[in-house]
């Protein structure tokens, strides 16, 4: 029905007014008695098989919602009939702002991708906190993804992400720090070792004097080099995460089939979908293989079948993440990759 009816619609408007227009939607149908029991049995496939204990963490199934489809934690009970395993909230900063000038978020469908150029639109992190707070849904895992505030300069950056985790330790289950957004400028610059290392000291500083510690991930770009994945390794390992988050969106736009010159016409932005697939592949095996699979990494990039997620799996993903893949299979594909993977 998704493809046939509901996609055909959507895509006829602007990328970014379909997104809000489903977020209405579903938070409307939400409140219509026996729609989140209809939708739980539509989509929410649960079978024992499917259950992972990742960094202390129990999932219900390994398929989650990657940050930046519900940056200010606004539909996550909604979210959660759906049949994700848990739902990454943010990006989210200390202070809220608007993001970059609209438009700012481009469909590819002949490549089955997106490019966007967001720039951390959220309303903060304490609006998302309390949100958080009185969410009725609390057995839902949820992952904290944050980030600096574009007029944060990179050398108080650390500053920004001790204050988001602060906000948000009492709301989430892990954090993921983001680094690798291309569309803060200078922002992918904090993914060189040293000041790398100097943040997630801090953060994870702040963390561990904690009762009761959240994991702590890092989510890395698609476009680094081996050595800089070797240095990655290096990090979680001197800073004691918990794991990676594999990968962001990428800046290349190679192997498209799109026409270059809307491409190029489109501007800056982080490129998602089916084209960013075999490389978020090749980093996932390349982290696995050189960790000796001591650290757990979420898998993200390119998911829009069972066998694109069963790739990364097999790679050496513990969990993965969905999100262009979503927006252009619907929310079947959540059942549908669950179904695959339950053990014969």
């Amino acid at each position: 029905m998704y493809k046939a009816l509901v996609k055909p619609l959507l895509f006829n408007l602007d990328a970014e007014r379909a997104h809000h227009l489903v977020f209405d939607n579903l938070r409307r149908a939400a409140r219509v008695p026996g729609t989140q029991a209809l939708l739980r049995g539509l989509y929410d496939f649960q079978h024992p098989g499917l259950a992972r204990e990742v960094f202390g963490l129990k999932f219900p199934n390994p398929v989650g919602l990657a940050a930046g489809f519900d940056k200010n934690a606004a539909l996550t009970d909604e979210l959660a009939t759906l049949g994700f395993g848990f739902v990454e909230i943010g990006t989210v900063t200390p202070r809220p702002q608007p993001g970059n000038p609209q438009p700012r978020l481009f469909r590819l469908p002949q490549d089955e991708a997106l490019v966007n150029r967001m720039g951390f639109n959220n309303e903060g992190a304490a609006a998302v906190a309390d949100r958080l707070a009185r969410r009725r849904n609390r057995p839902l895992i949820i992952g904290g993804n944050i980030g600096k505030n574009k007029d944060t300069p990179n050398e108080r950056a650390a500053d920004d992400y001790v204050a988001c985790f602060e906000a948000l330790a009492e709301e989430v289950d892990y954090f993921v720090v983001n680094v690798s957004s291309p569309n803060t400028p200078n922002l992918r610059q904090l993914q060189e070792k040293k000041p790398l290392i100097e943040l997630l000291q801090q953060v994870q500083a702040r963390n561990l004097s904690r009762a009761q510690p959240r994991p702590l991930l890092l989510k890395i770009a698609p476009d680094l080099t081996d050595s800089q994945l070797d240095d990655i390794l290096e990090i979680a390992h001197e800073t004691q995460l918990s794991g990676l988050v594999a990968t962001n969106t990428t800046i290349s736009r190679a192997d498209l089939s799109t026409e270059p010159g809307y491409v190029a016409s489109l501007g800056a932005g982080g490129l998602s979908g089916r084209p960013l697939r075999a490389r978020a592949t090749e980093v996932i095996r390349y982290l696995y293989q050189k960790s000796g699979g001591a650290l757990p990494i979420i898998g993200a990039g390119g998911i829009h079948s069972a066998a694109d997620a069963q790739e990364k799996l097999a790679a050496g993903a513990s969990l993965i993440q969905l999100y262009t893949g979503f927006i252009y299979e619907g929310p079947a594909l959540v059942s549908r990759i669950n179904r695959s993977l339950v053990p014969a």
